[in-house]
C-alpha cells in the first residue's frame, strides 16, 4: 500500500508488541513495509509475540524497548517515519483505579508528548489513535429491556444500529479520563495544528496472539480459562452485550484509515463487529464450552464502577468513510482464535484466575 505523501522512512507502531500492534506489524511487513515497533514491554507474554516477529520479517521489523513516557526515546523513534500507529497504553479500568497517576502519565502525557513530536516536525506523518469506547461512560442514560437473555436499548434505532459517534462523550474512571482526553488531544492536533490524524474509538477486539486477562482482552481470557478448567468470575449477570470484532477487520480499519488520512483527518470512528456481531458473555461462554468440549466455572461478582450493560458500535460511518467489508462473523472468528491457542500459542498462558467482564 502506497500513501501519496507518506515519505520513506518506517511505520512506527508504539505498542507494537501487543496484541492489535504485532497484528498490524505482520500484516505491514507482508505488505513490503518496514517497521518499528515500540515498546516497553511491559505486559507479560508480549515478547513472544515480538520474537514471533522477529522470526517472521528478520529484515522488516526493528525494535526499540522503551517506554512512552521517554520523550527523549520518542523523539528519536518519531523522527524520520512514513506513519504512525499509536497503540501503546495502559489499558486496564482496574489498573487506573489503583494507579491513577501511571494511567495519567501513560494514556494522556505519553501521547501528548508523541503529538508534540509530530507537531515540530516540517511535514507531520499521518497518525491514527487507538481510543476506546470507554469515551462513551456507562450509557446509564439508555434504557435497556431484557430480551431473553440479553440487555437490549428500547429504542428501535438504538436497537439496529448501536451507538454512533454522535453521542455525547463521558469519561468515567480514570481510564475513560485519560483515554478519553487523550482522544480528544488528537483531534484538536489534527483541527488546530495540521498533524493529519484520526481517532478509531475500538469495542471488543480479539484474535491470535491475544493474551488476555481479567482485566483485558475477555475473550481469549475466557478461552484460556476454560479449557485450563480455572474458574471465570462474571461481572454482573453476564446478559451485558458487547459487539466483538475479530483483529484481521481491525487492522483493515487501520491500514485504511492511513490509506484515507487526507479525507478523515480530525474524525473520529466507532469501530467493532456491529450489529451482527452483538453477544452477551454468556453466549460466547456457551459457544467457548461447546467448541472446548469443556463446562465453565462461573463465579459471579457485583457491577463494577462504569461497566456498560450494552454497548454496540454503530459502525456505518466507518464502513462508508475507511471503505470496510462485512465483518468476520464471531462465530467463525472464535473457531479462529481457538484453533490458534489449540496449535499456535505460547507455551506459558497467562497467569489470571478469573475473567473480565469487558
Amino acid at each position: 500500500m502506497r500513501v501519496p505523501g507518506s515519505g520513506h522512512g518506517p511505520v512506527l507502531i508504539t505498542g507494537g508488541a501487543g496484541f492489535i500492534g504485532s497484528n498490524l506489524a505482520d500484516r505491514l511487513a507482508r505488505d513490503g513495509h518496514d517497521v518499528l515497533i515500540y515498546d516497553a514491554l511491559a505486559r507479560p507474554g508480549v515478547e513472544a509475540n515480538l520474537a514471533w516477529l522477529r522470526r517472521r520479517h528478520p529484515d522488516r521489523i526493528k525494535a526499540m524497548i522503551a517506554d512512552l513516557r521517554d520523550r527523549d526515546k520518542l523523539e528519536q523513534a518519531a523522527s524520520n517515519v512514513c506513519a504512525v500507529f499509536h497503540l501503546a497504553a495502559q489499558v486496564a479500568v482496574t489498573t487506573s483505579l489503583t494507579e491513577p497517576e501511571q494511567d495519567f502519565d501513560i494514556n494522556l502525557r505519553g501521547t501528548l508528548f508523541l503529538l508534540e513530536v509530530l507537531r515540530q516536525q516540517p511535514a507531520p506523518p499521518p497518525l491514527v489513535f487507538a481510543s476506546t469506547n470507554k469515551v462513551y461512560g456507562n450509557l446509564a442514560d439508555i434504557r435497556l429491556a431484557r430480551d431473553g437473555d440479553a440487555y437490549l436499548p428500547e429504542d428501535p434505532a438504538l436497537r439496529r444500529h448501536g451507538v454512533g459517534e454522535d453521542r455525547p462523550l463521558s469519561f468515567y474512571t480514570p481510564y475513560g479520563c485519560s483515554k478519553g482526553a487523550a482522544d480528544q488531544y488528537v483531534l484538536d492536533y489534527a483541527r488546530g495544528f495540521g498533524v493529519p490524524a484520526c481517532v478509531l474509538r475500538m469495542s471488543c477486539i480479539y484474535g491470535p496472539r491475544q493474551l488476555g486477562t481479567e482485566d483485558q482482552g475477555w475473550l481469549a481470557h475466557f478461552l484460556y480459562s476454560v479449557r485450563a478448567g480455572r474458574p471465570i468470575s462474571i461481572y454482573g449477570d453476564g446478559r451485558q452485550v458487547r459487539d466483538v470484532m475479530y483483529v484481521d477487520d481491525a487492522v483493515d480499519a487501520y491500514l485504511a484509515a492511513w490509506k484515507r488520512i487526507a479525507a478523515v483527518s480530525g474524525q473520529a470512528f466507532n469501530l467493532g463487529g456491529g450489529p451482527a456481531n452483538a453477544v452477551t458473555l454468556l453466549q460466547i461462554l456457551a459457544e467457548i464450552s461447546e467448541l472446548t468440549e469443556r463446562p465453565a466455572d462461573l463465579r459471579f461478582s457485583d457491577w463494577r464502577p462504569g461497566d456498560q450493560r450494552y454497548f454496540v458500535a454503530d459502525t456505518r460511518r466507518a464502513a462508508a468513510a475507511l471503505g470496510l467489508g462485512p465483518a468476520i462473523g464471531w462465530r467463525d472468528g472464535l473457531q479462529r482464535l481457538a484453533q490458534w491457542i489449540a496449535t499456535e500459542r505460547p507455551r506459558r498462558e497467562p497467569a489470571t484466575v478469573a475473567g473480565d467482564a469487558a
